[in-house]
């Protein structure tokens, strides 16, 4: 689970006279109360920006409408931006980025482009997915084409930060029913994961391109 801080954002002024163990007692439960009504409130506020943006992206096949809708795309990214903020004391590099993630939304140009497009060679997009392995250092790019169609790129990783991973791609392949054709690997880069809970994923990468996944209810294998 991704790790937060929570600050103590309601000071309250304890004027109570600090003469004996009693007071002492009573000052550290309002404190302790205090911080609850904090953390309370940061999850709250999480809560709420998350499903805006949730309520944003649940029509915009993935991405694809988005790209005709300069207005809506300007209102995901600051309800992205939202999530950023209030993500930006979490380490996401951790064991919870471990995970088979599947697309709810993005700006990425190839992603949409084959999501759209693969009628032209007389199938569909099914699931895209990031498949990421942390202590393997591994992540694979997958797009499956049910039934049993799947297009992934292999990639090593490296974490460069609490929020920041470098990638470099070592492989790709396009695999059917009962063939295989290996493809040229090419390019490297990094992505940084702004916010990350039990169910969703928020993503900045080098190219200013957002990403927004959450956990699938499987664990894609190759």
């Amino acid at each position: 689970m991704a790790t937060s801080r929570c600050f103590l954002l309601l000071p309250i002024s304890l004027n109570l006279p600090n003469c004996n163990a009693n007071s002492s007692k009573r000052q550290r439960r309002v404190h302790n109360h205090a911080s609850r009504i904090t953390c309370s409130s940061t999850t709250n506020q999480s809560q709420s920006a998350k499903q805006e943006l949730l309520n944003l992206i649940a029509d915009q096949d993935r991405g694809l409408k988005t790209q005709k809708d300069p207005n809506k795309r300007s209102s995901i990214i600051k309800a992205i931006d939202d999530m950023a903020v209030l993500g930006s004391d979490m380490v996401t590099t951790g064991d919870s980025l471990s995970a088979t993630w599947r697309l709810l939304w993005t700006t990425e140009k190839e992603q949409l482009f084959i999501i759209e497009k693969a009628y032209l060679f007389g199938t569909q997009t099914g699931d895209v997915l990031q498949v990421i392995d942390v202590e393997k250092k591994v992540l694979n790019n997958v797009i499956t084409f049910p039934p049993d169609g799947v297009f992934f790129v292999r990639s090593n990783i490296e974490i460069a930060s609490p929020q920041r991973v470098n990638f470099r791609f070592t492989s790709a392949v396009l695999r059917g029913k009962n063939w295989e054709v290996p493809l040229p690997p090419f390019g490297k880069g990094w992505f940084e994961t702004v916010y990350l809970d039990d169910e969703i994923r928020v993503v900045k990468d080098i190219r200013g391109d957002y990403l927004v996944v959450e956990r699938a209810p499987y664990q894609w294998t190759e």
